[in-house]
């Protein structure tokens, strides 16, 4: 599915394509609606800088304990821990 916004939009807002992928992909990931990973692909960024992007707006990577548990046992699995 491809979404079009239209220049007036972009005109109103007075935003670039890429500015306005930017903010969906924050809001998004902002609501839980997109990973990390997701969001920042959708925004065109690599990971890391996302990151700090988010951290700029004091926005919080969400990390709870079921992520915790996974890395861990990743981390086993690799033979790290």
């Amino acid at each position: 599915m491809s979404i079009i916004i239209s220049d007036e939009i972009l005109c109103t807002t007075r935003m670039t394509e890429s500015e306005m992928k930017l903010e969906i992909a924050v809001m998004l990931f902002q609501k839980e609606k997109l990973t990390l990973g997701q969001a920042s692909r959708f925004a065109d960024m690599n990971r890391i800088a996302f990151q700090h992007l988010l951290a700029s707006r004091q926005i919080p990577v969400h990390y709870d304990v079921k992520d915790l548990e996974k890395d861990i046992e990743n981390l086993h699995k690799m033979g790290i821990l």
